[in-house]
């Protein structure tokens, strides 16, 4: 190496430049992100190897229980949560979506309390739509975005008051393959997705939200245990002193969407006090992570069709149960499940009955003492607001519900032998033909889809390929006395795909393969998007020098 050459950059950004994302992809951006890396990207990694252990563990016989080592923070009542930030405190109603421009503006004009920004399940993380959605996030949160669609549609945020933002990163499992990342060592890697997502709404936001009364507010998705907790922890104070604002500005709502989780609720909470709001039941994915952790443990551990798995079944009621009090002894916010339901005003009946079953949902939240919800649609807001406004009243929220008579055990938790078996030959062609149609989406770059009257992502998407390979794996026989094999779901694979409307750039034979990978194989994937987003996503290194890379000087 001579004087002048230029070291090798450490973060180098190796997707295409498109539209803006120079306003992004900022070398002092980028710097930051690299910090973020080489502070925690070690850790990240331990800890997912820690998941791989207690995966095994299951899979050998072992179920989960309430800690004994953590047993003092559960048991000593005077330790409270930080609570909601500027903006946070009456969250009834949050609608959740992607962050494409078009999105982005109906969110804005949803009337909703709260806009769940998902660069997660509901973003199908193509480079474009990873920047791109950043960029986003950076117009919203300076109220000037706009948008026109290629058929000449105007979109504009008409709204008088606009929800308040709160980003949801990709999870700790999920890499950024279009931002190459070499440790002091000089170990390369792809870019952790939780630490991208994070660091560059982070840095180009926090102080501009800070201005405008609000704050970075974000989701933290897939939390396995406390400990995965204390690193996005020491990953806000980092950030914080970094940019120098005060410490606990962030606020952090956790999802309790993995079951290891569901059993260390305290123990996340206490892990992130000074930075916590809340805690989210986040149905869909708690119910993929119960069949991935308990798939092979027998026939007792088998789920019955994907609709039957609802949210009054035992281990359901007994998880939102606990939720609700674990956060209100807290002082934290319990904010309910998803309402997938999409209204159709072609069809009014079918629409009549998903708004009932949609009332009815909301009704049992707003009873069980949760503070709001989630819904996939503007539609469904005025629905969902009324059951929470007939029990808060002019009430922000209600914490002071303590839900002291609330007493959860493990088994209860783990009681899914009392579900009954029922499994149809139309529930198995249920689930491959979402599974099919949702992937073929997702390989287009749109996460969330709405089908069969429902919104579709990527966490229902894994409810039904891994009911698929439990079904194969414990010879389920369905209630017409068939027998599920891997036979049986290749022909009604074949059959959805004969049957799907094809049209010109699908990928419908990609997802096709893809689905016989994740439901058919021997092993168990533990997630769709890894394997699909590796061989289907990622797009080659930009050849050419563009300055707008704004490559890193070594640190």
């Amino acid at each position: 190496m001579t004087m002048n050459s230029t070291p090798e950059p450490r973060l180098k950004v190796t997707g295409p430049i498109g539209d803006r994302f120079d306003e992004i992809l900022t070398r002092e951006a980028l710097e930051f992100v690299l910090r973020l890396h080489d502070q925690f990207a070690g850790r990240r990694h331990e800890r997912l190897l820690a998941r791989m252990d207690g995966r095994k563990a299951v899979e050998n016989g072992r179920d989960f229980r309430f800690l004994s080592e953590t047993a003092a923070v559960r048991e000593d009542p005077n330790w409270r949560v930080a609570g909601a930030g500027p903006g946070l405190e009456d969250r009834r109603i949050e609608i959740t979506g992607p962050t494409d421009r078009k999105m982005t503006i109906n969110a804005l004009n949803s009337g909703a309390n709260a806009w769940l920004a998902d660069l997660e399940d509901a973003t199908s993380p193509t480079w474009q739509n990873i920047v791109g959605g950043q960029v986003s996030l950076l117009d919203a949160v300076r109220e000037r975005i706009e948008y026109t669609s290629p058929e000449g549609k105007e979109y504009l945020v008409t709204a008088d008051e606009t929800p308040t933002i709160i980003v949801r990163p990709r999870g700790w499992h999920l890499v950024e393959k279009h931002l190459s990342y070499t440790d002091r060592s000089g170990q390369q890697r792809p870019a952790s997705g939780s630490l991208v997502d994070f660091g560059l709404y982070f840095f180009h936001n926090a102080t501009e939200l800070l201005a405008r009364g609000r704050g970075p507010y974000f989701y933290l998705p897939k939390l396995e245990n406390h400990l995965e907790a204390r690193l996005w922890d020491d990953v806000f104070t980092f950030s914080e002193r970094a940019i120098g604002i005060e410490h606990g500005t962030i606020r952090a709502t956790v999802l309790i969407e993995t079951l290891p989780a569901a059993f260390e609720m305290d123990e996340i909470l206490y892990e992130l006090r000074e930075h916590c709001a809340g805690l989210n039941a986040g149905r869909w994915d708690y119910i993929f992570s119960f069949i991935k952790h308990y798939r092979s443990r027998g026939p007792q551990y088998v789920f019955p069709n994907r609709d039957r798995i609802t949210m009054t079944v035992p281990f359901m009621r007994a998880y939102t149960e606990l939720l609700v009090r674990t956060c209100h002894a807290r002082g934290a916010h319990a904010v309910g499940g998803m309402s997938a339901f999409i209204p159709n005003s072609r069809e009014p009946e079918v629409t009549a009955r998903a708004l009932e079953k949609v009332r009815a949902d909301k009704a049992r939240e707003a009873a069980d003492g949760f503070d709001g919800s989630w819904v996939a649609h503007p539609g469904l807001i005025d629905v969902a607001r009324a059951e929470f406004d007939a029990v808060l009243g002019g009430a922000p929220n209600q914490l002071g519900r303590d839900r002291s008579e609330v007493d959860v055990t493990a088994a209860q938790l783990l009681d899914v032998r009392s579900l009954e078996k029922h499994v149809t030959d139309e529930g198995v062609r249920a689930n491959v033909s979402v599974a099919l149609r949702y992937i073929e989406s997702w390989l287009r770059g749109v996460g969330a889809v709405a089908i069969d009257g429902l919104m579709e992502d990527a966490a229902t998407a894994e409810i039904s390929r891994s009911q698929l390979w439990q079904w194969i794996a414990q010879q389920t026989v369905t209630e017409s006395g068939t027998v599920v094999t891997r036979e049986l779901v290749e022909s009604l694979l074949d059959g959805a795909l004969s049957d799907a409307r094809r049209f010109e750039g699908d990928r419908f034979e990609a997802a096709a393969q893809i689905l016989r990978r994740v439901s058919l194989d021997d092993e168990f994937p533990t997630f769709l998007t890894i394997p699909a987003y590796a061989h289907h996503l990622c797009e080659r290194p930009v050849a050419r020098s563009i300055e707008r890379e704004a490559h890193l000087a070594a640190a």
